[in-house]
């Protein structure tokens, strides 16, 4: 069969899906679903300058809150800390409580409705991962915030296909 070509397709962009909810981006202004974790880059509560890296493990649950230069978090004493918390509630507002969920492999069969809904069947324990990779995410992602919007290809995407065979 022959090629149709989408517009989306044509250009070096993705779609994005929207949000579920309207976020407010000042206190968790990245989160994502990604590379087997629920991951984002929390605020700082007392330091504008300062911002947390947050985990959780999908399956195993473990956790980890620490600064972009992977100094841990002082709200970690054996329990989910405060940014852990204002994360899972973002993603929430994101991606929706079953999607958040299904992914962190928790069971909501019996009406689970909120981040600390949540974050209280978790059975994990902290466990230290590194920040770098998601602050680096982080960061890359503001960087395209900055780019104006154009058709044209962006050289570090260059690799997605420009069009897509349809069987």
């Amino acid at each position: 069969m022959g090629t149709i070509e989408v517009g989306w397709e044509r250009r070096s962009a993705a779609r994005v899906l929207p949000a579920v909810q309207p976020r407010k981006l000042a206190k968790v202004p990245f989160v994502e679903l990604a590379d087997g974790r629920l991951q984002g880059v929390v605020s700082s509560g007392s330091d504008i300058e300062r911002v947390y890296v947050s985990s959780v493990v999908a399956g195993s649950h473990a956790f980890n809150c620490s600064t972009n230069n992977n100094r841990p978090c002082g709200g970690l004493r054996g329990a989910p800390c405060k940014h852990l918390h204002a994360l899972v509630d973002e993603a929430i507002l994101q991606y929706g409580v079953e999607r958040v969920a299904r992914y962190l492999r928790i069971d909501v069969s019996d009406g689970a409705s909120s981040g600390s809904d949540l974050l209280v069947r978790l059975n994990g324990s902290h466990e230290p991962t590194p920040a770098a990779v998601v602050f680096s995410r982080f960061l890359r992602h503001l960087a395209y915030l900055e780019v104006p919007g154009s058709t044209e290809p962006l050289p570090e995407l260059h690799w997605f296909p420009a069009t897509g065979a349809v069987d």
